[in-house]
């Protein structure tokens, strides 16, 4: 796809580089690429596939920014507040480059969407947070034949591949099965560091200018791993799992054991405040004293881990109420347990 003289005095700096040069180029503008998720992975991504010049970005993300989001997911500012981020963030790059065709899926990815969103792309980028979609995003890369780029982050550390390039390996070669489900905590549960998600956003989108242009030595059976807290990284090789077949989309709540909460009692926010009001109701947050520093609703303080070791803790002639931030770790703790308490459904960020 021929380049216009305003295009190529805006990539001009590609343009002079003779892996890329003016085919190079014009590979990037014949691309179309999907991006998994709006958040501190995908806003750089989105950012410098724009600045490259991809021709066409696909945005998957049904989420709507939070404040608690601004300290790294950095095209969103304190006016994007309750908006679609795959909206906000498809604004501001409109801004950044007009040569570009953005398409905005302002859902989540599911079993039902994948295969058909995964078809009209070249590339797929996965930059979301939980082990259900990744194990989608992979699946459905194999069987719609498309290279995934892959990035994760925890804490202080990240983790970049390119799965499923040139019938390469897979994230299922890596990772044959999910870990247990609550024993990977999730960024709102332990944190991250801010610039961590900008680091490995911009190592996916240099995977992405690689494979589109044919160059350099693409991440493929490769696990590169950055530690930003001492500087050390390294790169793990491995190989494609020949058993591992791939035939079809799988239910990956079940398979990942995320928990079925449908039957474990709840409470909505509302009701508990009335309930508190009336003073028939004891409520008890279970996270850490880290994250009851930053915020709280009140109530006692028994972290998980004292009611694990002591279920007897919870004996209270009142109805008992756990919270923690999202409401999955009270609930996982009910369940395991088999408590007679309920949990505060969506927790303190519902």
């Amino acid at each position: 796809m021929a380049l216009n003289n305003n295009e190529k005095i805006l990539y001009s700096r590609h343009l002079l580089l003779s892996e890329i040069g003016l085919e190079g180029q014009e590979k990037i503008k014949s691309a179309k690429v999907l991006i998994i998720g709006a958040g501190g992975l995908g806003c750089p991504i989105l950012q410098y596939l724009t600045a490259a010049g991809v021709g066409t970005i696909g945005i998957v993300d049904g989420d709507t920014v939070d404040v608690t989001n601004l300290q790294r997911q950095v095209l969103f500012s304190i006016d994007d507040v309750g908006k679609s981020k795959a909206r906000a963030a498809t604004n501001r790059m409109k801004l950044l480059n007009p040569y570009v065709k953005f398409n905005v899926i302002d859902s989540f990815l599911t079993v039902d969407n994948a295969i058909d969103l995964f078809e009209k792309y070249d590339i797929i980028v996965d930059g979301s947070d939980n082990f259900q979609t990744r194990y989608l995003c992979n699946d459905a890369a194999v069987l719609a034949n498309k290279p995934l780029v892959f990035g994760s982050i925890f804490k202080f550390e990240g983790q970049i591949s390119v799965f499923n390039y040139n019938n390469g390996p897979t994230y299922r070669c890596l990772y044959p099965t999910p870990p247990k489900e609550g024993s990977v905590p999730s960024c709102s549960e332990i944190g991250v560091l801010g610039v961590l998600p900008g680091i490995v956003g911009c190592y996916q989108a240099n995977e992405v200018i690689k494979v589109i242009c044919e160059i350099g030595e693409v991440l493929s059976g490769k696990l590169l791993t950055i530690n930003t807290l001492n500087n050390q990284n390294f790169v793990l090789s491995f190989q494609k799992n020949e058993a591992i077949k791939i035939t079809k989309l799988i239910d990956y709540d079940f398979f990942c054991n995320v928990m079925n909460q449908a039957n474990i009692p709840t409470i909505e926010y509302k009701e508990l405040m009335l309930l508190l009001e009336k003073n028939e109701v004891e409520l008890i947050d279970i996270r850490t004293s880290e994250e009851r520093e930053i915020f709280d609703i009140g109530g006692k303080h028994i972290p998980e881990k004292e009611i694990r070791n002591n279920p007897l803790l919870l004996h209270d002639k009142k109805q008992i109420v756990l919270y923690c931030q999202t409401g999955n770790r009270s609930a996982q703790l009910i369940q395991e347990l088999n408590l007679p308490v309920k949990s505060l459904k969506g927790g303190i960020r519902q």
